[in-house]
């Protein structure tokens, strides 16, 4: 999915929602570290954009829990 997609998607989802997305965003990151650290990973640029899809997950529950105060 492309970032202005992504972005939007997240816009249009509860704190629940996001929170669900996170945990499973971190379990994939755990997993494709370890098929990493066993030479199985084949794309390995995919560790990135976990990691970064994880930062806008939690940029995005700061700014409900900002807009919350």
């Amino acid at each position: 999915m492309k970032t202005k997609e992504y972005n939007k998607d997240l816009k249009t989802k509860s704190m629940d929602e996001l929170n669900t997305e996170l945990v499973a965003a971190k379990r994939e990151l755990f997993n494709l570290r370890f098929q990493n650290a066993t030479n199985q990973l084949e794309n390995t640029s995919r560790i990135k954009e976990v990691r970064k899809n994880i930062a806008r997950i939690q940029g995005r529950i700061s700014e409900l829990a900002k807009a919350a105060q």
